[in-house]
């Protein structure tokens, strides 16, 4: 890994060698330069010197902001050659002092030794050190041995219940790197008091699940097995013991279908960015909560008869539960709930799609971002018995409102307030009034320039 690190990263740790310091590359960095996956991540622990010393040796080098208690943790941004943010920490104990995650006391110490330093940290794949001058990994605790044997161990169970945010990671890390639970850390994990923990941390883990496992359902499956999801989101528990027509799929009940689901949603975020691939997968994972209410065996048959709109509720109670709403500026909840609420609307109009206008096409997309609604579509159709069913119906789909340039966003009005105004009429409800009927009539191809939505106006304000 030296060959790869950025030069404003280089440049920090020769600062803190001339300042007298030790850096060295910790946590994530280690485990995957190991795992030979690419490394997005450097932060430094720093040894020998103390958190004064260490901020002055930082500055001048990127913007630095001093975090966490007694100022042990700086995060040091704007560095050449790398567009993150990394952490630059002296060696530090942590102790429990309260409840939850944030009841943990944290006292930096420089002169402690690697490892006791590196027992504070979660697992052993985490608690290695590399050395960033001769890429030497320090591994005290047998991470580098329990990443061959793809193992996910506690460094230190009598610790481990410390901070109740662990066991969340090690569902997500295990997902993410397909690695089995050591037994006594499962047990653990699996006592933790779930319930002290904020929303925003709980959905910090499960987003990191969702969007950087290739199978989440590795660890959606580890929260049914540790009796996580009565806490953490109980409007999936009923989707177990909810069955599905055979024939329609024979992978079994709606969980293993949403597992599924998941699965093949986390291949279809290709060109996504963060808030538009997390809608996918959220919108993958509430598409049929709907199910254990609408679920009915009518005529020989298990039916679920208007479940997409059934689903929108419990989808809603659940990213209440996790506190989310916009992201980066994007509103993730609205189109989460509409994802869920339109997710058969693909089929759907394949089915009838003889008789439908592009009309509804475009009116669809006002509802939802057509592109995420096909790949939610899509992952929906392959989450069954592998093979089962093509999904022809998604492709049609995704060509059609590719060919009405409506895949990410409905028609802009091809009609303004200030050209009704222009008109002659008078500020008020009639002017919007005229600006909807417009629209409708652009949505239906009928108007399709300006000049003709003008005219359209016209029209409208002299019949």
């Amino acid at each position: 890994m030296p060959a790869s690190i950025p030069a404003g990263v280089r440049r920090v740790i020769a600062a803190l060698a001339e300042a007298g310091g030790r850096a060295y590359v910790v946590g994530g960095a280690v485990r995957d330069a190991l795992l030979r996956l690419p490394v997005t991540e450097f932060d430094l622990e720093v040894y020998g010197l103390a958190p004064a010393l260490l901020d002055e040796a930082l500055r001048g080098l990127g913007r630095v902001d001093a975090v966490g208690q007694a100022f042990t943790v700086f995060k040091l941004s704007g560095l050449s050659g790398f567009d993150g943010v990394i952490d630059v920490s002296i060696p530090r104990r942590d102790s429990k002092a309260g409840p939850g995650h944030r009841g943990i006391a944290v006292v930096g110490d420089p002169d402690l030794s690697v490892e006791e330093a590196s027992r504070r940290r979660d697992f052993t794949v985490n608690a290695m050190l590399m050395d960033p001058r001769t890429g030497d990994v320090l591994d005290p605790h047998g991470g580098r041995r329990d990443l061959e044997a793809r193992v996910l161990r506690a460094v230190d169970p009598e610790t481990f219940g410390d901070d109740p945010l662990r066991a969340l990671r090690a569902v997500q890390l295990a997902a993410r790197f397909s690695l089995t639970v050591d037994p006594e850390t499962a047990r653990l994990a699996a006592g933790m008091p779930l319930s002290e923990l904020p929303a925003e941390r709980v959905f910090g883990e499960i987003e990191k699940l969702l969007l950087k496992a290739r199978r989440p359902s590795l660890g959606f499956t580890l929260l049914s097995e540790w009796g996580m999801l009565p806490i953490l989101a109980p409007e999936l528990v009923p989707l177990k013991d909810t069955p599905q027509d055979p024939e329609w799929h024979p992978e079994g009940d709606v969980w293993t279908h949403t597992l599924q689901v998941l699965d093949q949603g986390a291949l279809l975020l290709e060109g996504l960015e963060r808030p538009r691939a997390l809608a996918v997968m959220l919108g993958a994972l509430g598409h049929d909560l709907g199910k254990p209410s609408t679920t009915r065996f009518e005529d020989g048959r298990t039916r679920s008869r208007g479940h997409e709109e059934a689903g929108v509720g419990p989808t809603e109670a659940l990213l209440d539960r996790w506190n989310v709403h916009s992201l980066l500026g994007y509103d993730l909840r609205a189109q989460v709930l509409a994802l869920v609420a339109n997710h058969l609307k693909p089929g759907q109009l394949y089915d009838d799609r003889d008789k439908v206008s592009d009309g509804a096409i475009r009116r669809l997309a006002r509802k939802c971002e057509p592109e995420l609604l096909y790949r939610v579509a899509r992952a929906d159709c392959l989450g069954r018995s592998p093979g089962i069913f093509e999904p022809v119906a998604m492709e049609w789909f995704r060509d059609k409102v590719r060919e009405l340039d409506v895949a990410l966003r409905p028609p802009a009005p091809l009609l303004l307030g200030r050209d009704v105004l222009a008109l002659g009429i008078a500020p008020g409800p009639r002017v919007g009034e005229v600006l909807r009927a417009v629209y409708e009539r652009q949505l239906d191809g009928a108007v399709t320039t300006a000049d003709e939505a003008k005219a359209e106006a016209r029209r409208l304000l002299t019949s």
